[in-house]
């Protein structure tokens, strides 16, 4: 497809649409399935961080991130002390906000709690979705929802579980950050791309730890949770 064919969401084409960075962001990132552990880390973070902010103010800022966060390894952030925080708050390359920082190192022991219960961000995010992305046919930006119902489900374990910055709008960001919705719309070439069949296949064969979503605890709440979601009009 040549890039004059090519139809992208208009949260793309208007305003900074004409910043490649976000752009590349678009075309190889928003709502591709992530199961990688440090990749869903990295989001959840990253999310967090942009309360208040544009998100790319934050992609701009993602570099810094990874070297001031230790390439978001959880296992490191979560020793962070005194120390760590004064080093943050000094550091230009990262949103110098006490409370994100906080946040961000909390994240990190409560996503080992996740490892050590369910095994990983993976199997825990995945499973509110039985493993598979849910695929939105929305025909205008306008009738893209912030939240969900699911969205609401989620931010309300997370928060139970320790999780800072986690309402259910950072939630729903996440959740089209990392594929486990598909809200391009029906006109962005990135659609048909990832709700192909052949995309499916792909995608599912990069999943882990999504094979016993029945065993895993609240899975038959938030089944009821995703199939409010999926009865959103188009």
């Amino acid at each position: 497809m040549s890039e004059q064919a090519m139809v992208r969401c208009a949260w793309v084409r208007n305003g900074v649409g004409s910043d490649q960075l976000y752009q590349d962001y678009h075309d190889t990132e928003w709502g591709v399935p992530l199961h990688d552990e440090r990749g869903l880390f990295e989001f959840l973070i990253l999310e967090g961080a942009q309360a208040g902010l544009t998100w790319l103010t934050i992609l701009r800022k993602r570099e810094g991130y990874r070297r001031a966060f230790d390439d978001f390894d959880a296992e490191r952030i979560a020793r962070y002390g005194d120390a760590d925080v004064a080093r943050l708050l000094a550091d230009s390359s990262i949103v110098r906000n006490r409370l994100k920082i906080a946040a961000a190192i909390g994240n990190a022991r409560a996503t080992l709690a996740v490892r050590e219960e369910l095994g990983g961000l993976g199997a825990y995010f995945w499973r509110f979705v039985d493993g598979r992305p849910i695929v939105n046919t929305w025909r205008d930006i306008s009738q893209v929802p912030a939240s969900t119902p699911l969205s609401d489900a989620i931010s309300k374990d997370m928060k139970k579980r320790g999780f800072k910055f986690v309402g259910s709008t950072i939630i729903y960001a996440h959740m089209q950050a990392t594929g486990m919705v598909n809200d391009h719309t029906l006109d962005c070439f990135r659609h048909r791309e990832l709700a192909s069949p052949e995309a499916s296949d792909h995608f599912s064969s990069r999943t882990t730890q999504t094979c016993c979503l029945a065993d895993l605890p609240g899975n038959g709440s938030v089944a009821i949770a995703r199939s409010k979601v999926a009865k959103h009009p188009p």
